[in-house]
């Protein structure tokens, strides 16, 4: 502007107030696919979280019950320990009443049931912390396979993050239906993990 009135506009001048004055103008389609992309990409990342907080959630509980498959086990063990103690006791009773005089072999007769009447108790316990090891280790497999499902829609939702972010500098209108597609398979994904698919 000059100090006589008169004013001059520059081209850059002119194309501002031509999107001011209509919305844009040309270059309102590049301002549709940013707002596009920035609303997609704000959503997706935020279900990718969801989905990263619960592949989180399902790995400690995959560990967790993992823990408890091991402590049964170990119970398990300990109950057949016992039962191979009674076991031993019972043969070494079983031999001194056969070398045993008459009078004393029904002393030993005794030990003899009451040991048999223990490992069958014994025996009992074992085989249900046995059962309950497996169920432990079979809740653990499935969990474990549900994190995997929740780590791969994930992944899949970063990817589709990462091409947003290619669309956007490239402008390329393929990479915005890429992102859109990769962003609905992680979706899918997700809700197999849901699922437990």
């Amino acid at each position: 502007m000059s100090g006589s009135g008169f004013h001059v506009h520059g081209p850059h001048d002119h194309e501002l107030e031509h999107a001011t004055h209509h919305g844009g103008g040309h270059d309102s389609g590049d301002a549709k696919m940013t707002n596009q992309i920035a609303l997609f990409t704000a959503v997706i990342a935020t279900v990718g979280a969801l989905f990263s907080y619960m592949g989180g959630a399902t790995q400690a509980n995959a560990s967790l019950f993992k823990n408890n498959a091991a402590i049964s086990k170990t119970e398990a063990s300990n109950q057949w320990n016992y039962f191979q103690a009674k076991s031993t006791k019972q043969s070494l009773a079983e031999i001194s009443r056969d070398l045993a005089p008459a009078d004393r072999r029904e002393a030993y007769q005794a030990k003899i049931d009451r040991y048999e009447k223990e490992k069958n108790e014994i025996k009992a316990d074992a085989e249900k912390i046995e059962a309950k090891a497996k169920e432990w280790d079979r809740k653990s497999d499935e969990q474990l396979h549900q994190h995997h499902r929740w780590a791969q829609a994930t992944t899949v939702l970063q990817v589709s993050i990462a091409l947003a972010a290619i669309a956007l500098l490239t402008r390329k209108k393929q990479l915005e239906w890429a992102m859109f597609g990769a962003g609905a398979i992680g979706v899918g994904v997700g809700v197999l993990a849901a699922m437990h698919i």
